[in-house]
């Protein structure tokens, strides 16, 4: 956490509220923050003076592409790369949020309009580095294709799958294969796919991939419109939380009857994680 849907979700309320905005001063509270090779300093000095463009989103990143303050409408010269990862949150405002909500601060960015935008993080797993726009494009390549994109097709994951050996659940959280996805989307997915989460993936018919496609996209979106899952940490920049827990068919569900047939959900450990899946509906 947080995946796809609570990544999107964070740019859709900040984009319209950043848009144009020039940093006027920077402040990081913490070195272990910063998750590229660049102090404090010179962080700062790269993010002042600098207007911000259009939020954007890939895989898990959350993207705040930077401008020379005039010449917005240009491309942009570097990007902010945000990993909120487990505990990362942000608010904007006009003055500090409620210590008893924001009790870890992590980096305030001060705009120009009186406002800033502040990042909170009670792990300290999350963070920021900036990045040119010749590095921001080497890391993007190495990502796989967007999920909810146009182009991610049902043949184009069926090419990807073919080769692979590795249990399909590890292949859909391996953000080389395909970019966006976290653990409980992953288990939401395979369960209305009816797809075994320990099959190998270049084993999986055609017929089982074009299901796997349809799950996956289905998942994220109703995810998206309930604006994310929440449990514990996770938290729009408006401070509302997620819905889509109320949701989950498999996942958190060890044990509970199977929405579909009522055998009962089991949790297994992959690769450090948990799975969670209906052992008649998926084997």
């Amino acid at each position: 956490m947080p995946e796809l849907p609570e990544v999107e979700t964070i740019r859709r309320q900040l984009a319209p509220e950043l848009l144009g905005r020039r940093i006027d001063c920077v402040r990081v509270y913490h070195d272990d923050l910063l998750l590229g090779p660049r102090n404090r300093r010179e962080f700062r000095r790269l993010c002042r003076g600098r207007r911000l463009g259009p939020a954007g989103r890939r895989a898990k990143f959350l993207l705040f592409p930077l401008h020379r303050e005039d010449a917005c409408d240009a491309k942009p010269e570097a990007v902010i790369r945000t990993q909120l990862r487990m505990t990362g949150r942000f608010w904007l405002g006009g003055q500090r949020p409620d210590p008893l909500e924001f009790r870890h601060p992590g980096a305030e960015f001060v705009l120009d309009d009186g406002r800033t935008l502040f990042y909170d993080d009670v792990r300290r797993l999350g963070g920021f580095d900036i990045l040119s726009i010749p590095e921001w494009r080497a890391v993007e390549g190495r990502l796989g294709p967007e999920p909810l994109s146009a182009s991610f097709t049902a043949r184009r994951l069926a090419r990807r799958l073919e080769p692979l050996r590795a249990p399909i659940k590890h292949v859909l959280l391996d953000q080389r294969r395909i970019a966006g996805i976290g653990n409980i989307y992953a288990s939401e997915a395979l369960h209305r796919a009816s797809i075994d989460p320990f099959k190998p993936a270049g084993t999986l018919a055609y017929g089982e991939i074009a299901r796997l496609h349809r799950a996956v996209r289905r998942v994220l979106r109703e995810a998206l419109d309930a604006s994310g899952t929440s449990f514990s940490d996770y938290r729009a920049p408006d401070g509302r939380s997620g819905s889509f827990q109320n949701r989950l068919r498999v996942y958190g569900r060890e044990g509970a009857p199977c929405l579909r047939c009522s055998t009962s959900l089991e949790r297994a450990v992959q690769g450090g994680r948990s799975t969670f899946y209906c052992p008649q509906c998926q084997r």
